[in-house]
């Protein structure tokens, strides 16, 4: 086997999702010859299955919602039901205008784009098709698939991963999310909005896990209100088949009946059978271990994505992709600090954060060295006009800087491009204070959070 034209290119990047077409538009700019592989369509889960078409279903239901409630502000609007072939043509629509762009942007970069199924022959070398692709450096970005749990058979029907809810032909009457993680209240919300009854199964003791508490039980309130039922703190169990669709039972001996079943436990990495370990890249539970700078034990060979144990999100995947092109270039490169990457989950309402939560600021400083203040939208006046409900909680290390931002509330998460400008920045409260934020926006509410935590609130209670 041989390269396409007898060479040897600077970089051969496996996998074409958001870390690994990062990572070769980067390279290519740089001056680096790059063979990009991908088996399937460049852009990966994020753009296909993830991301793109999830929040366009967030947006429909929306709309959805806000037919329903024209009356409150004053506008005479009917909802007459949901499309679901009109919506998907939306959502197909937004992905596959996206994706046009993004096979061009790969082309006027002078990317060589290689479409099959490649795997891993050497430190040096990936194989596809019978054809070999040789690299000075090689980069494995080949991302993730939705898990389940042991015993917990996907049928495609009755019992769903987010890939197949996103082609659904039907809007379901019911369904029981096992996750309230991202994905499960994302869908959970959609779904919801859509006109289905909706119930979340979460393990652990309140939804969205990993983020602050308050931010947790602030969806929880508006979950409720919403008429999206919960039940926290007990695992799952089983499932079977009923007459009419599944019936899922959980280890206190609960049970739930609905027409089918979203598994949104989280994704794993694509790593089994592609040649990883065969060629010695150090390998735990399926990820491939990297350094700070992506570097696998490996000299020859980095990783970026869903692929390694950071956190999976397409803006984490971009950067890891574009810091790898950066430091084989020569570029002097900063390892990515994970806690200052912006997350959010597009729920209704949205749940968005940056730095760490108040309880890891009182596990590293010393919960006598934390100092938490809360924000509600109620004195907002842009969210009063939107009609949404929420906070903002700031976490800040006493007479020192803010570590650590977290929003509830429609559109919130617009707002967290300033949040980690504070946090990466190490801004003290009484810095941000004195920046001028626009009236009337949500925005705004971000500035008057620091300006009650640096000790002169204006639109706040002392």
């Amino acid at each position: 086997m041989a390269n396409d034209a007898s060479t040897v290119f600077d970089l051969v990047i496996l996998g074409g999702g958001s870390g690994g077409y990062a990572a070769a538009l980067r390279a290519a700019q740089l001056g680096l010859d790059v063979a990009l592989i991908e088996k399937d369509k460049v852009g990966g889960t994020c753009l296909h299955r993830g991301c793109i078409p999830t929040k366009a279903l967030l947006h429909a239901g929306e709309i959805a919602d806000q037919a329903r409630e024209g009356a409150e502000f004053g506008v005479k609007t009917t909802f007459e039901g949901i499309d679901i072939e009109g919506v998907h043509k939306y959502k197909d629509g937004v992905v596959s205008g996206l994706y046009k762009g993004l096979q061009g942007l790969i082309a006027s970069r002078k990317v060589t784009y290689v479409t099959g199924e490649g795997r891993l022959s050497s430190p040096t070398s990936v194989d596809v098709d019978g054809q070999r692709y040789t690299g000075r450096h090689v980069l494995l970005a080949t991302g993730s698939v939705p898990k389940s749990l042991p015993g917990l058979e996907i049928d495609g029907e009755r019992v769903i991963t987010s890939d197949h809810a996103l082609v659904l032909d039907r809007v379901p009457k019911s369904a029981i999310v096992l996750g309230g993680g991202v994905i499960g209240v994302e869908f959970a919300s959609a779904w919801k909005s859509f006109g289905t009854d909706v119930t979340i199964v979460e393990a652990l003791p309140h939804l969205v896990p990993v983020e602050d508490e308050n931010s947790s039980k602030l969806l929880e309130r508006a979950f409720r209100k919403r008429g999206i039922k919960f039940s926290l703190g007990a695992r799952f169990s089983g499932v079977e088949h009923t007459a009419d669709g599944v019936k899922v039972s959980l280890e206190n001996g609960k049970t739930f009946e609905a027409e089918l079943l979203l598994v949104a436990v989280g994704r794993g990495p694509v790593s089994q059978g592609l040649g990883y370990e065969e060629a010695g890249v150090a390998m735990d539970r399926g990820y491939v271990l990297v350094d700070e700078y992506m570097q696998t034990n490996v000299p020859t060979i980095s990783a970026v994505g869903d692929l390694v144990p950071t956190l999976q999100l397409a803006h984490v995947g971009f950067a890891e992709g574009i810091l790898v092109a950066e430091r084989l270039a020569g570029l002097k490169t900063v390892p990515i600090d994970y806690d200052g990457v912006p997350r959010v989950t597009y729920c209704h309402p949205e749940v968005a954060s940056v730095g760490i939560t108040e309880a890891k600021a009182k596990e590293l400083y010393g919960a006598d060295k934390v100092v938490a203040l809360k924000y509600s939208l109620a004195g907002n006046g842009k969210s009063k006009i939107l009609k949404t409900s929420g906070e903002i909680k700031l976490v800040q290390v006493r007479d020192g800087a803010v570590v650590g931002v977290h929003m509830v509330g429609d559109r919130l998460g617009e707002q967290v491009g300033e949040a980690q400008l504070i946090y990466n920045w190490e801004a003290l409260p009484a810095e941000v204070a004195q920046l001028i934020h626009a009236h009337p926006t949500q925005n705004e509410a971000l500035g008057e959070a620091h300006l009650a935590l640096a000790g002169k609130p204006l639109h706040a209670h002392d």
